[in-house]
């Protein structure tokens, strides 16, 4: 008997190893949060518990130096990803399509979505406050499983629904830009802060 695993999604867990440039990048954060009144106001009419620059600021790397070497950081991460996800570029990368700040406040969270007209995109977690929740992904095929029996508590991370990847303060997580995604609701008492960010092709 043979079984093959098939159809394989990728998360790729890497880090930043900076700690200065993590500290750098929590200042610059909590000061966007504090000045970016468009950001606010954002946030605040589409219900997000807390605050992210996703539709106000679209130069954040071209604004501070913080977020430059981020991005610097994250072209040799995520061409790293590309390789392992055996994609056939042609000779040209992944360019960082947009990167925005978030500052979830304690009992925040994210509803699950995916980033359309991306290739990769992925998040770099700043600050976690004990209790904070990770980055829940979800089984691409859950919509066809109309009668699926439940899988066994202590089943492998590839046959599982739902998959929760802890991070830590320097962590950075790439997924293909189609694989569903959220943030859950923890029990911390401190802001939640992280960076996220697209890449298209």
């Amino acid at each position: 008997m043979t079984v093959r695993t098939l159809f394989a999604s990728l998360l790729y867990e890497g880090s930043l190893d900076d700690p200065a440039l993590v500290a750098d990048l929590e200042a610059s954060c909590r000061a966007l949060a504090e000045d970016d009144g468009a950001g606010r106001r954002w946030s605040k009419a589409h219900g997000y518990r807390g605050y992210t620059s996703y539709a106000s600021l679209n130069d954040l790397p071209q604004r501070d130096p913080a977020f430059a070497d981020l991005k610097r950081a994250l072209d040799r991460h995520v061409a790293a990803f590309a390789k392992e996800c055996a994609f056939d570029l042609g000779g040209r990368k992944l360019k960082l399509d947009s990167l925005w700040a978030n500052v979830l406040k304690p009992g925040g969270a994210h509803t699950a979505h995916l980033h359309p007209h991306s290739v990769v995109s992925g998040t770099v977690y700043i600050a976690l406050p004990e209790g904070a929740r990770g980055l829940k992904l979800e089984d691409p095929r859950l919509p066809m499983m109309m009668a699926a029996p439940p899988r066994l508590a202590d089943a492998p991370d590839a046959l599982r629904t739902f998959v929760e990847a802890v991070p830590v303060a320097g962590s950075v997580f790439l997924w293909e830009s189609w694989l569903r995604h959220e943030v859950p609701a923890g029990t911390g008492k401190g802001e939640r802060i992280s960076v996220s960010f697209n890449y298209r092709w």
